[in-house]
Order: structure tokens, then C-alpha cells, then sequence
């Protein structure tokens, strides 16, 4: 019988009566991983520096004019998204700025999907809701994504700043003409890509709070 977890420990499914070399492989794949994903977000975070620097003074610009934040991505990204969006909107700490993620309403997406196409739902909904002056923000780990890069086409006619976060040293995003600002990972696992970008989702939240902060004490 397979176990729940084989395809992240396939050791787990072969015959093994040595207890202890098992959970000794166990250990040093878990160790390896940890190493791997510090190294990948400790290097991200040194290249994407200044890049974070330009897009949160942007988005910090586009908030003090009245801005508003919106969120997407596909599968752990959509995740991602969501929670960058609730980050901005409720934080502990810091502003409450507008923010709304355009994966949290299923009926809107499935809707859009079924009657439409998957390319579409998010750009669709940058139609309905969005505004000249607003952010566009999302996420890809492939840099590929065929409906992050429709969204970010149109919230480029429609006047809005564009933001991405991507993977595998930015795919289609990091060249994309409609994106203004691409902070990308370097990296080749999906995991791993996901982990960095957390990390620079937050960084760049932490970076626009403290530009509006300085804009509110001036």
C-alpha cells in the first residue's frame, strides 16, 4: 500500500527494516531542504533589493493617491495571493490599506471558466472592478502563467501599476512589456520558488508601510 506522503518521501514505500536508517534519511532530506530554501531566499533577497525598493515606493505612491491593491495567482500562488491581499488590508501591525484578492470568490471564478475560459479570469474581473491608479499584483512560479500575464496586459491599458512575483528567473514576466516592476527567483524548484516569493511578498509589504509611514511624519 502507498503511503499518503510517498511523493515528497518515496523511501517511505520501500521495504525497510532498519528504523533507524529510515528516519536518518528522513533527517537529512528535511535538513537539505531547509539549507536549500534558506539559501534560495537569503540569495533572492539580496538580488531583488533594489528592485523591491522601486516597486514598493511605487505601490506606496499609488496608495497615497487613492489606490487600491488587487491579488492573483493559480494553485499554491493563489494561495499566496490571498494572503498578501489580507496582509495589506488587516494587518497586525502597520496601515490598513485596500487590498482584495481576486482568487477568494469561487461562483465569480468558476463562472468565468465555464462560461469563457480560464485565460480570462482574472483580467475579466481587473474590467469590473479595477481603476486607473490602481495595483495590480501576481504571481506565477513558472513566470508563465497564461492568465496572470492576460491580467497584467489588461490592467496595463487600463492605467493600473503592474507588479509581479515569479520564478525561474521570471519566465514570460520578467519580459513582458506590460509588467513595470518583475522581482523573480532564481531557482528551479516549485517549492522553493513559492518559499522565496513568500518572502519577498511580505518584504515588500513591510517596505511600502514604511514608506507611508515617512509620508505621514513629513
Amino acid at each position: 500500500m502507498t503511503s499518503s506522503g510517498s511523493f515528497l518521501y518515496p523511501m517511505l514505500d520501500a521495504p525497510e527494516r532498519d528504523a533507524s536508517a529510515l528516519l536518518a534519511d528522513l533527517a537529512r532530506s528535511a535538513q537539505a531542504k531547509a539549507m536549500e530554501s534558506t539559501t534560495v531566499r537569503t540569495t533572492t533577497m539580496t538580488s531583488q533589493a533594489a528592485g523591491l525598493d522601486r516597486a514598493a515606493e511605487a505601490m506606496a505612491a499609488a496608495f497615497s493617491a487613492g489606490g487600491r491593491l488587487f491579488c492573483f495567482g493559480n494553485g499554491g500562488s493563489a494561495t499566496d495571493a490571498a494572503g498578501l491581499a489580507a496582509l495589506f488590508a488587516s494587518p497586525s501591525t502597520g496601515r490598513s490599506l485596500p487590498a482584495r484578492s481576486l482568487v477568494a470568490d469561487s461562483s465569480v471564478l468558476t463562472a468565468l471558466a465555464n462560461d469563457i475560459g480560464v485565460d480570462v479570469i482574472f483580467a475579466r474581473q481587473l474590467i469590473a472592478h479595477a481603476q486607473p491608479g490602481d495595483i495590480a499584483l501576481g504571481l506565477s512560479t513558472s513566470g508563465g502563467s497564461v492568465n496572470v500575464l492576460k491580467a497584467f496586459a489588461e490592467a496595463r491599458r487600463r492605467g493600473l501599476l503592474t507588479v509581479g512575483l515569479a520564478g525561474y528567473r521570471g519566465g514570460a514576466m520578467g519580459t513582458s512589456s506590460d509588467l513595470e516592476h518583475c522581482l523573480a527567483v532564481d531557482a528551479q524548484s516549485v517549492h522553493r520558488t513559492q518559499e522565496a516569493q513568500s518572502a519577498l511578498a511580505y518584504a515588500l509589504w513591510e517596505r511600502v508601510q514604511e514608506r507611508l509611514e515617512h509620508e505621514e511624519i513629513r
